[in-house]
């Protein structure tokens, strides 16, 4: 079989797996003493569907940067922007998403954010200049940023708390496969064909889910009509663009860099304010008063943790294989495809065991295996293989299936009800922080390592290095900085790992307000 067909056979067989999930998991469920019927069962199949094509269009860029530099006559550090803007709009958006939801509701906010994403899409597909294509991404991120909050939402108002684990899983499908499959879609894209075909996909895929939620997407959501807090939302938006755009640049321009200075200091100013006038304002945009509630504070220190390691596999993997064994993109994408279907399975089922024993068991067994995976990728070589990687690889992914939704919903669990939209919003903020904090940080270990190793190593005087020389001594310090930041992945891990400890399985909310 071509590698084409094993393509289209494998994203055949994936759109239909989750709707199956989907569809079983309303089998026979109950929610508030009535049957969940197959209206209920459409809704949660359209929201997972614009909520896996957004997380799968967020990570299937990475891998089309260098020919789309090419293509475009742009340099490296203006590519960048197509990720970095995207990046920005969303962590903008995530905070006010709680506002969102309850000034337009679920219907509204959804069409609205898969059209705009769709639009988006268009405009990507179409682009042959960078500002076209900038234009595109900002316009795609503005539906992104909303959709991963508000599907949190409308799964925690569906579900009851003792059922929500194995529904928190499924969803979790979205969010683990997109970023696994992602790098191997566009591999096979900008390898085989132009890279507009992935937005054209994205334009298909979101097509028919606004066609689907248009008839289908119908839940009911109280609307609260109260002052729009612009004072808030302007301390938001410059607060955390500014604190994320400081350390996406970090990785790149390093930490004694202006812009990098400049853009940390405005972000910790403005998020002390917007904190500031969350915590006086009659109908914050983002109610704090979620971090009162114990179990959920922890639960989110824990997800960013995990969120930093995590990002650190996908990360400093594909640069190994690339770059050190000179595989090619689709193969390195191809690497994540067995973990991420190994997440895919395990995620429903995590859920349940969640449902069933707590989160304590869970949190801890899935942190051993992960910190176990991570550590061992500190010992990579230049002699290590693709199985062995593919391996370890999908050995840390079962450990995350235990870890990824079953945190979030022991958190969202412990909130009452009419919070649970500002837990959703906070905790999807951490997590968008932790994820460039963590990029950033294991990003300027590797480059300082690779740097410090090609300073210590021995010269020979009267020796003309050859290119070859330059070339072996290059890859080994690289391979050295890999390892050193997959070390500093590692402490992350085991630092969960210890938080992990002192998890209660089942917290206590009271659902008033």
């Amino acid at each position: 079989m071509s590698v084409d067909a094993m393509i289209y056979t494998g994203l055949g067989i994936l759109f239909f797996f989750i709707g199956m999930l989907v569809y079983h998991q309303q089998d026979k469920k109950k929610t508030k003493g009535q049957e969940v019927s197959l209206k209920t069962g459409r809704i949660l199949f359209v929201l997972l569907f614009g909520m896996f094509v957004a997380i799968l269009n967020q990570t299937s860029l990475n891998t089309a940067l260098p020919v789309i530099m090419n293509d475009l006559h742009i340099k490296p550090t203006t590519v960048q922007w197509l990720t970095t803007g995207f990046m920005l709009v969303n962590g903008i958006l995530i905070p006010i998403s709680a506002f969102l939801i309850g000034r337009f509701g679920f219907r509204r906010l959804f069409l609205t954010a898969m059209i705009s994403f769709t639009i988006g899409s268009v405009i990507c597909a179409m682009s042959n200049s960078f500002d076209w294509l900038m234009t595109g991404r900002v316009v795609q991120a503005i539906g992104a940023g909303i959709l991963m909050p508000l599907g949190m939402n409308v799964f925690m108002t569906v579900f009851p708390p003792e059922k929500r684990g194995a529904a928190m899983g499924t969803m979790g499908i979205a969010m683990i496969l997109g970023p696994a499959i992602g790098p191997t879609l566009s591999g096979w894209i900008v390898q085989n064909y132009e890279w507009n075909l992935m937005f054209d996909l994205m334009v298909v895929i979101g097509i028919v889910d606004v066609i689907m939620a248009f008839f289908w997407f119908r839940l009911p959501s109280k609307i609260e009509k109260g002052a729009i807090d612009f004072i808030g939302i302007l301390f938001s938006s410059i607060g955390f663009g500014s604190f994320l755009y400081g350390f996406s640049e970090a990785g790149s321009k390093g930490w004694d860099s202006k812009f990098v200075l400049i853009g940390l200091a405005v972000g910790v100013i403005f998020i002390g304010l917007f904190v500031w006038r969350q915590a006086t304002a009659k109908n914050p945009l983002l109610d704090l008063k979620v971090l009162r509630y114990k179990a959920f504070t922890f639960t989110v220190i824990i997800n960013g943790l995990i969120t930093m390691s995590l990002f650190g596999a996908m990360l400093l993997l594909p640069i190994f294989l690339q770059q050190i064994r000179g595989f090619t993109p689709l193969q390195s994408g191809l690497l994540l495809l067995p973990g991420a279907l190994v997440m895919g399975v395990m995620g429903p089922l995590a859920g349940k065991f969640f449902d069933r024993f707590g989160i304590k068991i869970l949190a801890v067994v899935g942190l051993v295996i992960t910190t176990f995976a991570t550590w061992e990728f500190t010992n990579l070589s230049d002699e290590t293989t693709y199985r062995t990687i593919l391996g370890l690889y999908t050995i840390r992914s079962f450990g995350m299936s235990m870890l990824m939704m079953p945190i979030m919903t022991a958190g969202m669990n412990a909130l009452p009800q009419y919070l649970i939209s500002h837990g959703t919003a906070l905790s999807n903020t951490i997590r968008q922080v932790a994820g460039s904090i963590g990029t950033a940080l294991l990003v300027t270990i590797m480059t300082t390592q690779t740097t410090k190793f090609l300073e210590d190593a021995p010269k020979h005087a009267g020796v003309v290095p050859t290119p070859d020389m330059v070339a072996a001594q290059m890859k080994e310090a690289t391979i050295h900085g890999i390892n050193e930041a997959f070390w500093f992945a590692t402490i992350i891990s085991c630092l969960a790992l210890v938080l992990a400890l002192f998890l209660q399985n089942k917290p206590q909310n009271k659902e008033t307000k």
